[in-house]
């Protein structure tokens, strides 16, 4: 048998050509720069263009790539598992997605008996924690957060607080509560106002019985807004006793992403009863999962829930040596150590240039939100978009987010160095003053 291997046609024109033609108009609005790139190579915390042109990747596509881009342990086991059994349903048993739920159980709080279902994706983790919310609890309502992000699926999108990610179409049965946002927050810094809403948007905005309330324990493309101390526990405190439960949203800030700790929710020792996850989980691979206290997961049993790849191994190979080598190259503590002196050093950012508002985040999460005027917190999109143009310039990839399109996010590889914080700053140093001296002129 003669091998005959796929041609890859890697000239930029050509592409862009078929892309033109072929592509639906849905894929045609996520292109971030004025310019398209394209990449051809990723190892660790670096990218090359066609060019080979070097890049730091401070967005880890979207929050994927977590141990670094094609890991040779994640690669290894993933391809060894391909050439032995690439897919196998979940009719059948397998060892290998079977291991992947137990060791996801085990990163669980402690004294309770958890349960994994695994999916292809986040938004699909998040449809099924909708549904398995409202199967255990009876009720339908569901609460969440403005400028919460949980994905582009219609039932996903219901719950999602930003206009700009919404279609028609989407489902109802879900109340929206300020996000306790401490820089712009409608209530201002602190934590009761915010509670004190989920009161009475209960009272006012759902049947009195909710199924539930979904957080991302550090809201991603809202802007990586942290929620304060007492709010998350606070929440779940108000959920539980109108019939509800507590997800929390770790398909960003999970995986060891925030430093302190493995999971997102962990800060403030609230216990979810419910945990969604992807992106970090599969290092590029398509995976994600929903982790559940048991009995809550019991009654799902009454009908079928399927995801053609949910279990498939070799994203569970992959996911599994995801897991090893956070462990054994200690990332989690190296997202903390990194990103607090990358944290200092935009704070020095700060200092230096007026447009920039705010600067915060922890561990491997962190933002910059550019204003017009400090006093009048008004967002900047424009400045946003010019220094973003210009970290491109300077060998850095990061993206916009916030519901305005005012901050820069970095979400690098947790494997991202401390000998690459001084290069980053002073990378963001030369864009923003670019961008700043290029807005007097």
């Amino acid at each position: 048998m003669t091998d005959h291997p796929l041609h890859t046609d890697w000239d930029f024109s050509n592409t862009a050509a078929r892309r033109d033609q072929y592509y639906a108009a849905s894929l045609t609005r996520f292109t971030p720069f004025r310019e398209p790139i394209v990449f051809k190579k990723g190892q660790g915390q670096y990218l090359w263009d066609t060019e080979g042109r070097k890049y730091t990747d401070l967005l880890g596509m979207n929050v994927c790539i977590s141990v670094g881009h094609s890991h040779p342990r994640v690669v290894a086991a993933a391809t060894a598992q391909a050439q032995e059994l690439t897919h196998c349903t979940t009719m059948f048993y397998h060892p290998t997605p079977a291991h992947l739920a137990e060791e996801l159980a085990a990163t669980m709080p402690k004294g309770h008996d958890w349960v994994v279902h695994l999916t292809n994706s986040g938004s699909e983790a998040v449809d099924l924690a909708m549904t398995m919310a409202r199967t255990y609890t009876g009720n339908l309502d569901l609460l969440a957060l403005r400028t919460a992000y949980h994905g582009p699926t219609a039932a996903a999108q219901s719950i999602t607080g930003i206009s700009d990610w919404r279609h028609p179409g989407m489902p109802g049965n879900v109340a929206f509560v300020p996000e306790p946002n401490q820089y712009r927050g409608i209530f201002g810094p602190g934590t009761q106002p915010y509670l004190d809403e989920i009161d009475r948007t209960i009272a006012t905005a759902t049947s009195g019985k909710v199924a539930g309330i979904f957080v991302e324990s550090v809201q991603g493309y809202g802007g990586i807004i942290e929620m304060p101390p007492g709010y998350m526990s606070g929440a779940a405190e108000r959920v539980r006793a109108a019939g509800g439960l507590y997800i929390a949203d770790e398909v960003q800030s999970g995986f060891g992403r925030t430093g302190e700790n493995f999971w997102g929710f962990e800060a403030y020792g609230v216990v979810p009863d419910i945990v969604v996850m992807a992106k970090g989980l599969g290092n590029g691979f398509p995976i994600g999962a929903v982790v559940a206290k048991k009995h809550i997961a019991e009654p799902m049993a009454e009908r079928f829930m399927f995801h053609t790849y949910g279990a498939n191994p070799t994203s569970a190979a992959a996911a599994r040596a995801v897991l090893a080598v956070m462990r054994d190259e200690g990332l989690q503590e190296n997202a903390r150590v990194v990103g607090a002196a990358l944290l200092e050093r935009l704070h020095g950012l700060k200092d230096k240039y007026q447009v920039i508002g705010d600067v915060r985040g922890k561990g491997l999460m962190l933002a910059l939100e550019f204003v017009k005027d400090r006093d009048s917190k008004t967002p900047d999109k424009d400045v946003t978009t010019e220094v973003f143009e210009a970290c491109r310039a300077q060998g850095i990839i990061l993206s916009k987010s916030g519901p305005f399109q005012q901050c820069l996010r970095m979400v690098p590889p947790l494997c991202l160095s401390l000998d690459d914080v001084d290069q980053v700053a002073n990378s963001l140093d030369q864009a923003l003053e670019t961008a700043v001296n290029d807005a007097k002129a």
